[in-house]
């Protein structure tokens, strides 16, 4: 999970009593960085806009801008009306380091370890939620995409290997290990698809954090 810098003006759309407007959706995809906030997939060709608690008919809850979040449909799905969730557009809640993902191993791992670093029951709920999303199998539907999705977790988590491997590899070239070092900085913004797992694979590793931690945003 990341930080969202939701803007302060709602689209106009909202004014109207629509929150199906095209400004609605164009401005959560920028300001969630075209990311479902979830899982963190990156341009989906399937996304909901949420209602975060669920409005339940309430029309101030329907209409209103922050209570509105750019979700894949599948993750969607997964939450529905839960409404014990970590709001990541909180700037009070640390959503990076509230909730520890350790990438997989493999392409073929079966399961992510989604782990809550706080007893608060917010962030356990929304930890057990989003383990749900990457390892549940219930259905033949779930098991074939949560492996699609893991997979694609490890293809970006490998691309960050490749960059640590190069820096530390005695063989490198200053110039490869200084390049290296730059492209784990830049992959350490949560710009990217499934930055919290790329970034707690730094977090646990203090060295690495000491020379690339003013990058994590």
């Amino acid at each position: 999970m990341f930080n969202v810098t939701r803007r302060e003006t709602s689209p106009e759309s909202l004014n109207e009593k629509s929150w199906r407007g095209k400004d609605v959706a164009e401005a959560l995809r920028i300001d969630f960085l075209d990311k479902c906030y979830l899982c963190e997939s990156k341009e989906t060709l399937s996304f909901n806009i949420e209602h975060f608690d669920a409005h339940r008919g309430d029309d101030e809850k329907k209409y209103e801008w922050t209570n509105l979040f750019f979700a894949c449909a599948r993750c969607n799905n997964f939450k529905g009306t839960r409404a014990n969730i970590l709001d990541c557009t909180d700037p009070a809640n640390d959503a990076l380091r509230l909730i520890k993902h350790t990438p997989p191993t493999t392409p073929y791992s079966q399961t992510i370890i989604i782990e809550p670093m706080s007893d608060d029951p917010v962030v356990i709920e929304t930890a057990d939620l989003i383990r749900e999303i990457f390892n549940l199998d219930d259905t033949g539907n779930r098991m074939v995409a949560g492996a699609y999705l893991r997979k694609k977790v490890f293809r970006r988590y490998y691309e960050l290997l490749r960059h640590i491997n190069t820096y530390e590899d005695d063989y490198s070239l200053p110039r490869d290990k200084d390049l290296a070092l730059e492209h784990i900085k830049n992959l350490m913004s949560k710009k990217h698809e499934y930055s919290a797992f790329l970034r707690w694979a730094v977090l646990d590793s203090p060295e690495l954090a000491g020379l690339v931690e003013d990058f994590i945003d």
